[in-house]
């Protein structure tokens, strides 16, 4: 098995090729579009999610190439929440992954209607013939459904309305859970069940693969509040400290530091304890838990 950076470089070159060709060309009208969904698109990014997605799908013994166009659509999602994010009205910031913000380039509007395209665009592709001509009508509903669940009003938007409401406010422990959830691990949970829905996994298998998804979830969303905290700008690709300029509610403003990183290790625990269902064929989504919460960047 080659080593886990091989593994995603290999990974990212080959969703980065799946992106282009479901994407449109930026000469597509209108071009300002076309240009504005492909620049944060490709504006860089470690692509877990969709990794996430081929690793499960993989784990199950279901067949990647299959479900590149899922994990297309479900980055397709994310690029939007992100877009979303940065905009003045929302958490007002000016770098994204070390490049310009979208509004920062295309203007609010603009990139306001690039988020809403690739929102839209992903259902497009969900239901396109790439999928449809593969996979039976009931599941790749399923898998439908999981994604649109994960980014709507209980999913990501729900986290971000809370979240933006949290401001300022010092909340308890169940209200940042809530936030977190929702905001990230519900995305990254459903990359996982979807990766196990279309691979054809087993009632057990999807089920380990739920607790599994929601643990390196919330594992992830506690490993960015310590990077913005600890971490390096120029690694980050944005400036740190930006959640504490903000008043947000993160892990370390109410655990502290060394308290966050605990419950990441516990959360990790238990991903890899939902795992035990799996032989070797999951051992991508294991070396993959360990690096949310050991990551830099």
């Amino acid at each position: 098995m080659q080593p886990l950076e091989a593994y995603l470089q290999a990974q990212q070159q080959r969703l980065e090729a799946a992106l282009d060709h479901h994407l449109p060309t930026p000469d597509a009208e209108p071009p300002v579009l076309s240009e504005a969904m492909r620049y944060s698109v490709f504006a860089g990014g470690k692509r877990v999610r969709p990794v996430l997605l081929l690793a499960a799908t993989e784990a199950v013994g279901g067949d990647g190439e299959a479900v590149l166009p899922a994990a297309c659509a479900l980055e397709f999602v994310h690029t939007y929440s992100l877009i979303h994010d940065d905009l003045p009205a929302m958490d007002d910031d000016d770098y994204r992954r070390g490049q310009l913000t979208s509004h920062k380039v295309f203007g609010e509007a603009v990139a306001i209607l690039a988020g809403d395209a690739l929102l839209t665009y992903a259902f497009e592709v969900m239901a396109g013939a790439d999928l449809t001509s593969r996979f039976a009508p009931a599941v790749l509903l399923l898998a439908t459904h999981c994604l649109a669940r994960a980014a709507g009003w209980s999913g990501m938007v729900g986290g971000q309305v809370v979240d933006m409401a949290s401001e300022g406010r010092e909340v308890p422990l169940d209200v940042l859970e809530y936030i977190h959830r929702r905001k990230t691990a519900a995305l990254i949970g459903a990359a996982v069940t979807i990766g196990g829905l279309l691979g054809g996994g087993s009632t057990t298998q999807l089920e380990a693969l739920r607790r599994y998804g929601q643990a390196i979830g919330l594992a992830f969303q506690i490993a960015d509040d310590v990077l913005d905290v600890e971490g390096d700008s120029a690694a980050l690709g944005k400036q740190a400290g930006q959640d504490d300029k903000h008043g947000k509610a993160t892990y370390p403003a109410l655990l502290g530091v060394e308290a966050s990183r605990q419950h990441a290790a516990a959360l990790l625990d238990e991903a890899l304890t939902a795992l035990s269902e799996f032989d070797a064929s999951a051992e991508r989504l294991r070396q993959l838990a360990r690096f949310i919460i050991t990551r830099k960047a």
